[in-house]
């Protein structure tokens, strides 16, 4: 129609009609003929199935044209220590930041905003936590996710909540959730059981100078998480160097002899030097050990030759003991078959039965006479 425009608004929809840039009407479902011969007509078209209006004119909006928004459109402004929680027919479906204006279609579905105040309490309800940082792939998980601080503390730790840097709260193990906004929030981890430790390839000069490659490790407990956080940047850098001091005290100013000798007693006095200083700062040391002491190569070959020795001369010492022990054993055999001429001739029968056992053929000149009587013939001088 000649100087006319056609407007269709669908049940599902809501036009804003705006003639030479000034808000008109509302449109609501139906069809509309508007004269537009000299003015300048321009519409705004919005689904109120999705509830949020968008539009960078919101506040302006609502401030001015109130009456012919305000049955179907509803408005939520909130402070600056203020959380908006947004419901959708009763599912919470998307969340607020403070100082955010936020405008919805109040028509095709129920909108409910909670508003929270963050100012003194910014924990999460833990009852909201599971909709709103399980939920993945859903438009509430991304809002949750940029609103919410989320920390889970596993059994046997502990988690120390800081807020701007300063440390708030000590938690045990659970789900927890924090607000992001205004404040900086941070959550450390602490393992409160048995840990071991490992100080590797640790090289240190001994009181006479031999250089030693020397492997220690420690295990260690944390006893009062408040005292490491508070007094420790990062307890395990603590422990590792002053392990490191310890060993190389020790270790400078004793002789490699003394070391190798017992390595037990470089484990007692260096658990005794941490101990102490440990435990000042909450920690609990179980155990120390030296796993391994790795000589140069020079030593080595060195000390393989000593010990190459030390064995050589114990096997000529024992080599020694048994042949004095056979001659003295002879002498002993001599003395009693002094004398007496059955055990002699038994003797000479035994030594008889070795010679003949080592002979492939014997030609007997004499008769079995001379064989048992002349052959094998032990006589005193």
């Amino acid at each position: 129609m000649l100087g006319f425009t056609t407007i269709n608004v669908a049940d599902n929809e809501r036009v804003l009609l705006f003639r030479n840039n000034r808000l008109e009407r509302l449109l609501q479902p139906g069809e509309y003929h508007l004269f537009n011969l000299s003015a300048n007509i321009e519409i705004i078209r919005y689904d109120i199935t999705k509830p949020e209006l968008n539009n960078h004119l919101g506040r302006f909006l609502i401030k001015n044209y109130y009456d012919l928004l305000g049955n179907e459109v509803i408005s939520y402004d909130t402070k600056e220590n203020e959380v908006g929680l947004v419901y959708f027919d009763g599912k919470l479906s998307n969340v607020i930041p403070p100082n955010t204006f936020k405008m919805f279609w109040d028509v095709a579905v129920k909108v409910e905003v909670k508003i929270i105040d963050i100012s003194e309490d910014f924990h999460v309800d833990k009852r909201l936590l599971p909709v709103l940082v399980r939920n993945k792939g859903t438009s509430i998980y991304v809002a949750g996710s940029n609103s919410i601080y989320y920390a889970e503390i596993a059994d046997n730790h502990v988690g120390l909540l800081k807020v701007n840097g300063k440390l708030e709260k000590i938690l045990k193990p659970g789900n927890y959730g924090f607000w992001r906004f205004n404040q900086n929030i941070e959550v450390g981890i602490l393992d409160c059981r048995l840990q071991n430790m490992d100080i590797n390839g640790q090289e240190i000069l001994t009181k006479d100078r031999v250089s030693l490659r020397i492997n220690l490790s420690a295990s260690y407990r944390v006893i009062d998480t408040e005292k490491v956080a508070v007094l420790l940047k990062s307890h395990t850098d603590f422990l590792y160097r002053e392990f490191q001091l310890a060993l190389r005290e020790v270790v400078g100013t004793r002789t490699l002899d003394a070391i190798l000798e017992d390595k037990d007693i470089v484990n007692q006095i260096v658990e005794k030097r941490i101990k102490s200083k440990a435990y000042a700062y909450g920690l609990s040391i179980h155990d120390v050990g030296v796993k391994d002491i790795i000589l140069p190569g020079e030593m080595k070959s060195i000390l393989n030759q000593v010990v190459e020795a030390q064995k050589a001369a114990e096997a000529n010492l024992i080599r020694r003991k048994e042949e004095t022990q056979a001659t003295r054993s002879l002498h002993n055999t001599a003395k009693v078959m002094e004398g007496n001429s059955t055990l002699m001739r038994l003797k000479e029968l035994e030594v008889l039965e070795r010679v003949t056992g080592k002979i492939n053929q014997l030609t007997v000149y004499g008769g079995l006479d001379s064989v048992m009587n002349d052959l094998i013939k032990i006589t005193e001088k």
